[in-house]
């Protein structure tokens, strides 16, 4: 199993059926993949969308038919397509149960940035304000490192997304909570060892031992 499979099919379990959920742009959209078609979870879309699963069989894309980030997907029996100011009604009125977003980076107690490098040339922040200020649970779904430097640190260099807390982290070495304390360690990865974790992440991360492995 890959990494981002990995990360994908961790994140998929905390879903629950009923729920109203996001996915972001990159990696949170391999989550679709992961949860079976019957199991009552409902994926939206910031462009419009209710109901969206991963494309069934490859050769059945259609081009008016696609995620977020422009990418084919399928949709359920009974989905729903909309305008996107209906969409962002859906995510600022709190009607979202849970978003999965990239990120850039994460500090230690929680707050997010995804959505822009210095120097870079982006197109605008999207929906990911909105998601982390409007969701009622956000987890970050997210590599460790980049090049080797640590994603989860001190205190965010990057510009922050909002200043609200995530709730959950899932990456391809551990999963952790962020609290007004720091970054608290609760799953790690197969294979992986705390002092590996330690070792390439930026803040002190808050474990107690057995630490239980990463359930997938």
């Amino acid at each position: 199993m890959d990494e981002k499979t990995l990360i994908a099919r961790r994140v998929a379990l905390e879903l629950r059926p009923g729920n109203l959920v996001n996915l972001g742009i990159g990696l949170p959209t391999l989550v679709a993949e992961m949860v079976p078609r019957d199991a009552r979870i409902f994926f939206q879309s910031e462009n419009g969308i209710v109901g969206m699963q991963a494309v069934a069989e490859e050769g059945l894309e259609a081009e008016d038919l696609t995620d977020a980030g422009g990418h084919s997907i399928s949709a359920l029996p009974g989905s729903a397509t909309f305008d996107s100011a209906m969409s962002f009604g859906l995510i600022r009125g709190g009607h979202l149960d849970v978003t999965v977003l990239g990120g850039l980076q994460v500090d230690r107690i929680g707050r997010l940035a995804n959505w822009m490098v210095p120097g870079s040339i982006v197109p605008g922040m999207g929906g990911a304000m909105d998601l982390v200020t409007g969701a009622r649970r956000v987890i970050v779904a997210m590599m460790h490192t980049v090049k080797g430097k640590p994603k989860i640190v001190e205190q965010c260099t990057l510009p922050l997304t909002s200043e609200r807390r995530v709730d959950l982290i899932v990456t391809d070495m551990a999963v952790m909570e962020p609290t007004a304390s720091g970054m608290v360690l609760k799953e790690l990865a197969p294979g992986v060892e705390l002092d590996t974790v330690q070792g390439l992440t930026g803040t002190r991360l808050i474990a107690t031992e057995p630490i239980a492995r990463m359930r997938v």
